[in-house]
């Protein structure tokens, strides 16, 4: 009996934890949306953290409790973007797929999110993820493990072959994305898509050393 009347306690205390983490979850998308927001009309060196609080209708504490600097809700951007860019992969990876097709739609989803960007924040991403891993936090790597998922799984199913290293293509891969979007920011590629011209240079390095 009292083990029953124990229940309704710790069911409580899981619904008010699971309330707290959504909740938690929504002030986060907030202030990125807010920020987002504001560096599209006013340019991303030019807001403030107060300005993002404020638009989010926060406190500075609340903001500092989730993003330690302003340069940190860059990459919570580049986790939604990578976020949706896995879930293709994996949705593919499901299905019959080839290993091109696969890298085609990652890059496409991926050429989806920073479009929604002005080039200056994404060439300002880009360097601060250069500056971030100099200083020993790679988070850069998360391109470069949605890579190393689809070629392992293609590797087990025999679509490259067992010599095929996986870990390096992947991380060199994910160089040529990031410099890749630099340059697309830049306006380097003229007419052509980021996808369609990083694609072709993922796929060429794969091909390469699949072949090797």
């Amino acid at each position: 009996m009292a083990e029953i009347a124990k229940a309704p306690i710790a069911d409580h205390g899981q619904r008010r934890a699971s309330f707290q983490q959504a909740r938690s979850h929504e002030t986060k998308r907030s202030l990125v949306q807010a920020a987002m927001a504001l560096w599209r009309a006013n340019g991303y060196a030019r807001t403030t953290v107060a300005d993002i609080c404020r638009a989010a209708g926060v406190s500075k504490a609340l903001f500092y409790f989730y993003f330690p600097r302003k340069e940190d809700v860059l990459f919570e951007v580049g986790v939604l973007s990578t976020a949706a860019a896995h879930q293709v992969a994996t949705q593919m990876l499901a299905t019959p797929y080839d290993v091109p097709a696969v890298i085609a739609a990652v890059l496409s989803t991926i050429e989806s999110s920073i479009r929604s960007s002005p080039p200056e924040l994404v060439i300002e991403a880009i360097l601060e993820g250069y500056r971030q891993a100099l200083a020993g936090h790679d988070h850069l790597e998360r391109t470069s493990l949605i890579f190393a998922e689809v070629f392992e799984r293609a590797r087990q199913d025999a679509k490259l072959p067992n010599h095929f290293d996986v870990g390096h293509v992947a991380n060199v891969a994910q160089s040529l994305v990031s410099e890749g979007a630099r340059h697309w920011a830049a306006g380097r590629y003229g007419k052509r898509s980021f996808a369609d011209v990083v694609g072709c240079d993922v796929t060429a390095l794969v091909d390469g050393y699949a072949q090797h």
